[in-house]
């Protein structure tokens, strides 16, 4: 992922405060003995949530200790966070929501898109996606049961127009709309999560974060290829990044310029914290959102120079421009439904050759097809190990 973006952009708030005012939500009743979640990668905003839901009774869950050195591994230790809460009963595992502000929205994205089974539904205000999409990580179809509401500006519309172009569960409104704390609680309570949802998708080009509601794939073969299910792979931009280590930036800051507010550990570039990016090639830099523009026009990698103001001193630094190594490859997708009618469960699958498929207790007895295999007269309920060899298909119940 961008350098701009991840991970330092975690830890900083959006000036979008005024966007949201504390309160309850209007007649709310507290029937659940278990309450919902705002589950955040930045833990550094777990106050300001708690303020916005204290007195709705909801729970504010943030990965424990300091930051991981990348975003995968934020998701895994939030999402351990999630499932600790779950276990032990503090949290609505149906009522789970991802949300972020600024620079963190990217993360809600990112967060339900590695692994949307945990999640109801997310909220994203201000910020953009960017980051997330760049990663090349983003597919559409691991959204279909977790819609997102995004708030940000009207100049956020193209970015809108592309997502939902994807097929993406997306909501967007214009931060001139207004909208309230407990308008944001009142959305997010509309929406649950059902552990066995009768229709499932999900997509991903990782092992590690093949999980899928009621089904998890465990082996996979690039050669068990299956036209019948093409990639929901949303495309980034170009990626391009000045090559000066990694800085960071908040994309909403007024300007001039680019202001460096962040920079990686033991940083050893030309930069330093409050320094502002004036000009690229001798043009000016009118603010972030200017660079960020004339950044996703940059397909070659080529040299460049920035002109750097620090204090009263400006300063000129020869660099590049870089592109990001982008990954391709093929991904694995699962499509997957229960017809009651039928006493069926279908399920299609790309690059899968085994999985764990976890049949819910009112399904039995039925029959399983998969990729045209069929297993009949399945008779228990809970988990099986399903797999393909030879054009046979195996169970057995999981040990």
């Amino acid at each position: 992922m961008k350098s701009r973006n991840w991970p330092n952009e975690f830890g900083r708030a959006c000036a979008i405060v005024s966007l949201l005012v504390c309160g309850p939500l209007a007649g709310q009743t507290r029937t659940q003995t278990k309450p919902p979640a705002i589950a955040l990668l930045d833990a550094n905003d777990t106050a300001q949530w708690q303020n916005w839901t204290r007195e709705a009774g909801w729970q504010v869950i943030a990965a424990a200790g300091g930051p991981a050195p990348d975003i995968d591994a934020r998701v895994r230790a939030l999402a351990a966070a999630v499932e600790s809460s779950i276990r032990n009963g503090s949290v609505d595992p149906a009522r789970v929501y991802i949300a972020g502000r600024g620079d963190a929205a990217a993360a809600v994205f990112y967060a339900i898109s590695r692994m949307p089974d945990l999640w109801a539904a997310g909220v994203a205000l201000g910020g953009s996606p960017n980051a997330a999409l760049d990663s090349n990580r983003i597919f559409a179809a691991n959204f279909t049961l977790v819609p997102v509401l995004w708030i940000s500006g009207d100049d956020s519309k193209p970015m809108v127009e592309k997502l939902t172009a994807a097929k993406l569960n997306l909501e967007w409104r214009p931060v001139s709309g207004g909208t309230s704390a407990a308008g944001l609680m009142e959305w997010l309570a509309r929406h649950q999560r059902d552990a066995f949802p009768l229709s499932i998708d999900c997509e991903t080009n990782s092992p590690a974060f093949a999980r899928c509601y009621w089904i998890q794939p465990t082996k996979f073969a690039a050669s068990e290829r299956n036209d019948v299910l093409t990639s929901t792979r949303i495309p980034g931009g170009t990626g391009a990044a000045l090559d000066l280590g990694g800085f960071g930036f908040k994309t909403d800051d007024p300007g001039p310029g680019v202001l460096v507010t962040s920079l990686p550990e033991k940083y050893g570039g030309p930069l330093k914290g409050g320094d502002r990016l004036m000009a690229l090639d001798g043009k000016p830099l009118a603010d972030a959102r200017q660079y960020l523009e004339f950044m996703e026009k940059v397909t070659d990698e080529k040299a460049a120079v920035v002109t750097v103001q620090r204090g009263k001193e400006r300063i000129r630094v020869e660099t590049r421009i870089v592109l990001p190594r982008r990954e391709t490859g093929v991904t694995s997708r699962v499509e997957a439904q229960y017809l009651p009618a039928e006493k069926e469960i279908q399920i299609v699958s790309r690059t899968v050759t085994e999985m764990r498929v976890t049949v819910a207790p009112e399904w039995v007895p039925a029959t399983l097809l998969w990729n045209g295999l069929t297993l009949e007269n399945l008779q228990e309920a809970g988990c099986w190990m399903l797999a393909v060899e030879k054009d046979l298909l195996h169970a057995e119940k999981c040990k």
